[in-house]
């Protein structure tokens, strides 16, 4: 086939770029190119391999190596260092080892023993761990294998008649093997099906997906996107013949709601539900409503295929066994009904999952896991889905798309059907995934949390977002600036980074961080900000407030009116009006939250300059104790009460800088650099100090992130004052 005769799949191979390459480095850009394209492959799963000559580091002979992609790797974004090298003649070596092993057999101690001689046949010290997928690469006695989850494939592999649905479409081309879990196993029947068919180029793996091979890279590549386009063309043709998308799983039953509805019901319920389902670890939602998740949830056959649950082993590692359905009629709008069904429909889902693992477990399987779902359907408005992070929840989403699309193909060409309950449980608490979970790194202070940071987009703002987001926390940074605002939320996406997972466009396909504008001074700007901050993370956990305004005293040491509004609107009402409006989305979720003002040194110390500012602060002050009684027992309220951050402070423009040395008597010059200037005059407040060391804004952060974490779980209702020591504002 021709690159422009590809329909179904998008066909990138580059042969300027490939040709330009080393053979491990055609294979990395291989993968990436495979996995880049949804419809190929899903995040994080597929592996591809290439067998290359290589110079043995003790020898020096010319042997042959098996690079194949490592435990835990995304071919979308792999890179060398994520593919394990392993002298192929040493794999080859281990068949005999399992073969007369008389415990032998598939899911035994025999084969999951044969794991732990992969680091033996490791090539060049590679430390890359090999993945349970290597046998299949290195029996099947080809230079170049794909092993992809196509959603056209997986939709032949999880059909009823799979088998002859398999001849049907590739003939002798494509064998058909029965579901059989990844492993040492399934390599050998793999090679024996090389072996028995010496014509074919690629297997269907029940339940499972597509493996294919070539002694060729490109003719490879070219194999893997053909066979994929046969089955999607087939698939296609049998859908349309059946009535395409308004006859597609049985037809619709319910109607969607516009955009609008959507978005209102998705507000009103996702802090609720997000509660619900964080009772044991709490998870961050990722929403879907498009056309197709939307055709899915409001059709007649939903209700029975979302309960059959997904086939792909890579699937419902993510998905679990099943979603929970929830037969709610959309055109009544009734939101205490949704909740209701939500309810009742939670508490049986939990139910069903402690059965199955009652059903399934072995004696020596790990403890059963969080019994809520990740996937919950909703008719008229779409998809939640649910994750420890936000790149997990936008990946359970992505797969359970996958598994909609493998059930409308299976559908259309026959009868979907899924794996065997003990089959998928004894994938989902496989001791070998249990190990891989175990060696995962330890969540982090402030993983699971969706934190927003009001005023962050200069100055201690900014840095309490980085402190925070070093610590785990998703961060929604928000600012009157929307611009400085993003800029934050864009420094720590590329700090960080997306995670796993394609983030899409729209607020729900956010990544870790987002940047939001609001006025804090008007009540509807708040509501629409946090109303947004759910829609992308599905609810939050707390909100630092370092916004804030300083407007001096002229030169008679008056203010103007409106100047004496505008500092208490910010300094004083903004903060009251942010916690009246998050308390509203706290007591949906029920969940424990943090919120911290900022306050200063100021509210306690009179001087002259800057009265507007020091009364409005020590409003604030008793605000911090008045909010701790009034949002108590769900939310702590503290505030951290700076000095004279001077260095990266949005409130110390140049001119502000120049007024304070001019005001102090401090020598400067008006070409002097504006770095020199903020120095002089941050020294001279650090030598008024007990420390007498500059504040800066990093300092501040340090305190932000103390009181919303748990080390100062039990403190409420009080004011950590950062100021380097100034005696004239100790408590009195």
């Amino acid at each position: 086939m021709k690159p422009s005769d590809f329909k179904y799949v998008n066909y990138l191979w580059n042969p300027e770029v490939a040709g330009k390459l080393d053979p491990v480095e055609r294979l990395v850009y291989r993968s990436n190119i495979l996995g880049s394209d949804q419809r190929i492959t899903n995040t994080g799963g597929g592996n591809t391999s290439s067998k290359v000559s290589g110079k043995d580091p003790l020898t020096g002979e010319e042997v042959e190596v098996l690079w194949v992609k490592g435990s835990g790797g995304d071919l979308r974004t792999s890179k060398k260092d994520n593919f394990a090298s392993l002298y192929q003649k040493q794999l080859l070596s281990l068949i005999p080892i399992y073969t007369n092993d008389p415990q032998r057999g598939p899911k035994t101690e025999a084969e999951d023993r044969m794991v732990s001689y992969f680091p033996h046949t490791t090539f060049n010290l590679n430390p890359r761990a090999s993945s349970i997928d290597t046998p299949l690469h290195s029996f099947i006695p080809h230079a170049h294998v794909d092993h992809m989850h196509p959603n056209a494939a997986i939709s032949v592999a999880a059909s009823k008649n799979s088998v002859k649905l398999t001849k049907e479409i590739f003939g002798d081309e494509v064998i058909h093997t029965p579901w059989l879990r990844p492993g040492f196993e399934l390599g050998l029947a793999m090679k024996t099906i090389c072996e028995k068919h010496p014509q074919a180029k690629g297997i269907i793996m029940g339940q499972h997906g597509l493996i294919n091979w070539a002694d060729d890279d490109l003719e490879c590549y070219n194999l893997t996107l053909s066979l994929i386009e046969k089955a999607a063309a087939y698939i296609e043709k049998q859908y349309e013949a059946k009535g395409g998308h308004d006859k597609a799983f049985g037809g619709q039953k319910y109607k969607s709601l516009d955009e609008a509805g959507r978005k209102a019901i998705f507000i009103q319920i996702l802090p609720w539900l997000r509660g619900q389902v964080s009772a044991k670890q709490r998870f961050v939602g990722t929403v879907q409503d498009d056309d197709t998740i939307r055709r899915f949830v409001n059709s007649k056959d939903a209700p029975r295929l979302a309960e059959l649950g997904t086939s792909c082993p890579d699937h419902f590692l993510r998905t679990k066994i099943k979603p929970l359905y929830v037969d709610w009629d959309p055109t009544t709008g009734d939101i205490d009904q949704l909740k209701k069904l939500l309810t009742s429909g939670l508490e049986q889902y939990r139910k069903d999952y402690a059965a199955y693992y009652e059903k399934c477990k072995h004696a020596d399987s790990p403890a059963m896991r969080d019994p809520n779902p990740t996937v919950v359907l909703i008719p008229g408005i779409g998809m939640i889905a649910w994750g420890k992070n936000k790149s997990e929840s936008r990946v359970t989403a992505e797969f359970y798309n996958c598994a909609v699309e493998v059930m409308r193909g299976a559908e259309a060409i026959d009868e979907y059907i899924a794996l065997p309950l003990q089959e998928a449980f004894d994938i989902e608490y496989w001791l070998l995934e249990e190990a891989k979970l175990q060696r995962m790194p330890a969540e982090k202070e402030l993983d699971r949390q969706i934190h927003i940071v009001i005023g962050a987009g200069s100055g201690i703002g900014k840095e309490t977002a980085h402190r925070l987001a070093k610590e785990g926390a998703h961060i929604v940074c928000v600012d009157l600036n929307g611009e400085a605002a993003k800029g934050t939320a864009e420094e720590l996406i590329k700090k960080y980074g997306q995670g796993i997972g394609v983030a899409g466009t729209g607020i729900s396909n956010c990544g870790p961080a987002i940047g939001l504008q609001c006025d804090i001074t008007k009540r509807e700007s708040i509501r629409a900000m946090l109303d947004e901050v759910t829609m992308a993370y599905g609810g939050f956990d707390s909100i630092e407030v370092t916004a804030g305004i300083f407007v001096p005293s002229d030169t008679t040491g008056h203010i103007p009116d409106d100047k004496w509004a505008l500092t208490f609107n910010i300094n004083v009402t903004g903060s009251y009006l942010v916690a009246d409006e998050a308390y509203k989305t706290w007591k949906l979720q029920g969940l424990k939250g943090n919120l911290v003002l900022t306050t200063s040194a100021n509210a306690v110390v009179a001087k002259k300059g800057s009265v507007a500012y020091d009364t409005s602060k020590a409003a604030a002050n008793h605000l911090v104790r008045e909010l701790a009684i009034e949002l108590s027992p769900l939310v702590r309220v503290n505030g951290v009460a700076p000095a004279t951050v001077v260095q990266g402070s949005a409130m110390f423009p140049r001119d502000r800088v120049i007024g304070s040395l001019a005001k102090y008597n401090i020598p400067y010059t008006d070409d002097e650099a504006t770095d020199s200037l903020v120095g002089k005059l941050a020294q001279f407040y650090a030598d008024r100090t007990l420390t007498k060391a500059p504040i800066t804004p990093a300092d501040q952060a340090e305190a932000y992130f103390l009181l919303v974490s748990n080390r100062l779980s039990k403190t409420t209702g009080q004011v950590i004052t950062v100021d380097g020591g100034l005696h004239e504002a100790f408590l009195r």
